[in-house]
């Protein structure tokens, strides 16, 4: 890398806030709305609205081209619901991370990444079965998904892909 890394999204202009606040609200929002929702069952039913509302709001607030930011945020929820079911579902954490690919303005074939968190966490199935277990198989792939999002960065800062870093959707 002959030069320092800047994110894409920082050539954004923001309307308001400031990059830093924006992305740390953001994703702070994005993962504790994440696991509030993970926290509602059929007696208890609170946690789906307050983390429905944080997981939305924070896919909003990130600093971000703003169809992307739109466009990240239905697939993100709805993989957020179908984890409900338990660790039968955590494959489907493959969707909030094409979401953060997106918004982060990563290279198109980093978009591959998804699909391989997809297919380990299907492979999980097969020994993640019980609810007990879903503590278990979220950190695996949750802690994937961070691995695979700062392996995205890597990918383009390195140069290694043709990216867009030089033209940023409006």
């Amino acid at each position: 890398m002959s030069q320092h890394f800047v994110e894409p999204s920082r050539s954004v202009p923001l309307r308001w806030g400031t990059y830093r606040g924006r992305y740390l609200a953001g994703l702070g929002l994005i993962v504790s709305g994440l696991i509030c929702l993970q926290g509602a069952n059929v007696n208890f039913g609170l946690p789906l609205g307050i983390g429905t509302l944080a997981h939305v709001v924070g896919w909003w607030l990130m600093p971000a081209a703003g169809w992307r930011r739109i466009w990240a945020v239905l697939p993100s929820l709805i993989a957020a619901f179908i984890l409900l079911i338990g660790p039968a579902g955590v494959a489907i954490l493959a969707a909030p991370l094409a979401s953060w690919l997106l918004v982060r303005h990563r290279p198109a074939a980093t978009f591959a990444l998804p699909v391989v968190l997809f297919a380990i966490g299907m492979a999980l199935r097969e020994f993640f079965s019980e609810y007990s277990a879903m503590l278990l198989a979220l950190a695996i792939v949750g802690s994937l998904a961070v691995l695979f999002a700062w392996s995205a960065r890597f990918i383009a800062a390195s140069r290694l892909l043709p990216s867009n870093r030089t033209a940023v959707d409006a």
